[in-house]
């Protein structure tokens, strides 16, 4: 087991499609996957009836929560005491997961370290489906069985800034640290988060021999990384310490103040969303400084919309002499999902949309969608090789971006 890979918290993935049978109830009352040897690699061979404790999990792109149950899975030989070689199967209960399934719809059966089991489950054509097969580096699911990886410790299944958040989309928390600037970040900051501006800034300062003008793809994921590690290194330690308090009533110490804890969690979790969100745009706004592109952050054009990035400026998007072909327009999302439409209803003189975002393996539904609507997407250079070759071509980065402001701008 090597740290940093995906082999530090499973110890094999099987993946396919699932089958009207295996989907649909009115069609089969056996609730069996066929466990191939493949699957049995990882599972084993038991003599006899196994239940495996499993949390199932239904994913898809309209939910941002997906639904969680826990159950078991039972492996079996169905052939046992017969004359003729065993065959495994797995039993699967109805539960609130099985019953959302439909024909299609990709499943990954995945064994943790601790031995339980993760059954995905995520709708036919969504994102977070392909997002879950580049993750666990499932090419083509065409066949019908499963398809099997108990290597997990490739240069694919390395774990890094897009996969983590994959990964903690499904229930896998990924421990990141930088202990050598935890004391710097407590005495600089006094003890509690910072603005994100000021925390962006840090996160900067730490990277030595960084040009912006060079590499600005690889520059932006650079900063994003540094962020994302800083971050978790302080964040453990400050809810550790907050922790260490307790949560109890002001009136009796001895009673437990619950609205405290999920107030208290509740925090937690929200600046987790919002920060990222905010990083990428404090990154992505010196980058776009130091390249020397005119600009203003959330300008207002029409119906109070304020696109999160104007070209070369709000004096010139409102002059209705300045030709409109030289104004560009860049929404920002750390992650899409249906949000990406948004983008569509700010700056009306501006007929070509133009978005960055950070999230991997966009579905081909959407991504034509967005073409049809003339909102090209814009992703770090590093995060193209989620999507399809035919995605690709489409795709823009962001040093291709910088240009053609720089053009529009005649720089």
């Amino acid at each position: 087991m090597k740290r940093g890979y995906l082999s530090e918290y499973f110890e094999g993935v099987a993946a396919k499609r699932l089958s009207a049978v295996e989907a649909d109830e009115t069609r089969s009352n056996q609730h069996e996957y066929h466990a191939t040897k493949q699957v049995q690699s990882f599972l084993g061979s038991p003599e006899e009836k196994t239940k495996i404790p499993a949390r199932f999990l239904y994913l898809t792109d309209d939910d941002p929560e997906p639904i969680v149950e826990d159950a078991f899975l039972t492996l079996y030989n169905c052939r046992k005491g017969k004359p003729r070689a065993p065959e495994y199967h797995l039993y699967f209960p109805t539960t609130n997961v099985s019953q959302n399934a439909s024909e299609g719809d990709l499943l990954v059966i995945a064994k943790k370290r601790d031995g339980d089991l993760l059954v995905i489950i995520a709708e036919n054509a969504s994102s977070i489906g392909r997002q879950i097969e580049w993750l666990f580096g499932f090419a083509d699911l065409a066949h019908p069985g499963f398809s099997v990886k108990s290597e997990l410790e490739t240069e694919q299944d390395r774990i890094e800034f897009a996969s983590r958040f994959i990964l903690e989309n499904i229930g896998i928390p990924v421990e990141t640290s930088e202990d050598t600037y935890l004391d710097d970040m407590l005495s600089r900051f006094s003890g509690r988060f910072p603005t994100t501006r000021a925390f962006s800034a840090y996160a900067r300062s730490t990277l030595k021999d960084l040009s912006p003008l060079d590499q600005p793809d690889l520059v932006l994921m650079t900063w994003m990384e540094r962020e994302e590690i800083l971050f978790r290194t302080l964040e453990r330690y400050l809810i550790a310490d907050r922790l260490s308090q307790g949560f109890t009533s002001e009136e009796n110490a001895a009673v437990a103040d619950v609205d405290g804890f999920l107030s208290f969690s509740l925090s937690v979790q929200n600046r987790r969303k919002s920060r990222v969100g905010l990083a990428l745009e404090n990154h992505l706004e010196l980058l776009l400084k130091e390249n020397g592109l005119r600009y203003t952050r959330t300008a207002a054009t029409e119906n109070k919309s304020k696109p999160d990035f104007l070209f070369p400026g709000e004096k010139e998007y409102h002059d209705p002499t300045f030709d409109p072909l030289r104004l560009t327009m860049l929404g920002v999302k750390s992650t899409c999902k249906d949000r990406w439409r948004q983008v569509l209803a700010e700056a009306n003189r501006i007929n070509e949309k133009h978005l960055l975002t950070l999230e991997t393996a966009i579905s081909t539904n959407q991504t034509d969608e967005m073409a049809a609507r003339r909102l090209q997407l814009i992703l770090p250079r590093s995060l193209h090789q989620t999507y399809t070759q035919a995605q690709q071509a489409w795709l823009m980065d962001v040093e291709a971006f910088i240009g053609l402001v720089q053009q529009r701008q005649g720089n």
